[in-house]
């Protein structure tokens, strides 16, 4: 009876385990500083976690791209990257375009990107967009019954010490 008991406790770990990798939504992310996303998305690179594309992903926030795996980043059919050239303040209070910014945002998008937008103008002030059959050949589909959240990896947590000792109890009863 040990033994069944033992092994369904490993089992129940080990389901808990499964569902503890999260997945992330980017829904409606207009960017903002580049430092904070590089931050952001070096601390999501490093949890492993999957990124679901399924919205506006914008400026900064395409960083995403080059930060994330290729394999762990998929796109819905409402996905829209938003691509320009990084910029500043200047002086007067009117944005300028920051040429050693936009280099090095350009410089950490995988190829095939770096070459739509290069047939595209390059990285301009102005605004363009990555998205239906464009941006689906590059990047794998994803679909929205997967667990996601537009804020933190939802997690389950493991088994407490009082659901196994209850499917203990069930099992011998």
């Amino acid at each position: 009876m040990k033994v069944l008991t033992g092994l369904l406790a490993l089992v129940l770990l080990l389901a808990g385990m499964g569902a503890s990798h999260a997945v992330v939504r980017i829904a409606d992310d207009r960017g903002g500083r580049i430092g904070t996303y590089v931050d952001r998305y070096q601390d999501l690179r490093q949890s492993g976690e999957t990124v679901i594309i399924d919205g506006l992903c914008a400026s900064a926030c395409t960083i995403v791209l080059g930060a994330i795996p290729h394999d762990r980043i998929c796109v819905t059919s409402h996905a829209t990257l938003g691509f320009h050239a990084a910029w500043d303040f200047g002086s007067n209070g009117r944005a300028i375009t920051n040429p050693e910014a936009t280099q090095m945002l350009y410089a950490m998008y995988p190829s095939q990107v770096r070459r739509w937008i290069n047939q595209r103008g390059g990285l301009t002030p102005h605004m363009i967009f990555l998205r239906g059959k464009q941006l689906q050949s590059m990047y794998k589909p994803c679909y929205l019954d997967a667990q996601a959240s537009t804020s933190r990896p939802v997690r389950r947590a493991l088994p407490q010490a009082e659901e196994l000792e209850s499917a203990r109890g069930q099992l011998l009863h």
